[in-house]
């Protein structure tokens, strides 16, 4: 197993999902794609926690772009021994990937939150408020209820669907940053296997 190639490929995954929290967050600032209620303050308390934006997106590109260049890192001069570069950078790339589990661990509590919660709407009342808030999350398996936020239109929907990609993709990002963990850590002690020629170049 070439636990450098494992490494990249881990990096190049983080990336895109790392971009795709990033999306999935942005769009949870304009319901229906409205501005309104953004610049009004009707939105979910839990879309202003950026758990796709900072969490599962930007603190996630660090570890990825770790990875990224670990096949690629140069097997020279480590520790005072020319042959065990590489072997220290899967090692230290266990810490990068430690920053990638804070940050999916984060995106998947804050998105958890923001379900069980409910988006904030105009209740039947015309009061703004979080309707289902007292339910403990029951509302997602009842969409019948879902008609008691008459605005915005369709926000249960908009906010059900965003969070739980968020919540899903923080869980696939936590899963790679696992296997990195456990990869780094193994490449580490065993050293790379890409190629005989790597291992003695130096």
């Amino acid at each position: 197993m070439c636990y450098g190639k494992c490494a990249r490929c881990i990096g190049h995954s983080l990336v895109g999902l790392a971009v795709l929290c990033i999306v999935a967050n942005i769009l949870l600032y304009f319901p229906n794609g409205e501005t309104k209620y953004a610049s009004e303050n009707h939105l979910s308390r839990f879309v202003w926690f950026f758990s796709g934006i900072v969490g599962g997106g930007l603190l996630m590109l660090l570890p990825a772009f770790v990875f990224i260049g670990l096949e690629e890192e140069d097997c020279c001069g480590c520790c005072g021994h020319e042959n065990c570069g590489k072997s220290c950078a899967m090692l230290s790339s266990v810490l990068a990937a430690l920053i990638g589990l804070a940050g999916s661990g984060y995106c998947i509590i804050v998105a958890a939150l923001g379900l069980a919660e409910g988006p904030q709407c105009r209740d039947l009342y015309g009061q703004w408020n979080y309707t289902f808030a007292h339910t403990n999350g029951d509302y997602l398996l009842d969409p019948s209820q879902w008609s008691d936020c008459i605005e915005p239109k369709n926000v249960v929907q908009w906010n059900v669907t965003l969070f739980s990609i968020l919540l899903a993709l923080g869980g696939i990002e936590f899963i790679l940053c696992l296997i990195q963990v456990i990869n780094g850590v193994v490449g580490g002690i065993c050293g790379f296997c890409c190629s005989r020629q790597q291992q003695y170049d130096c």
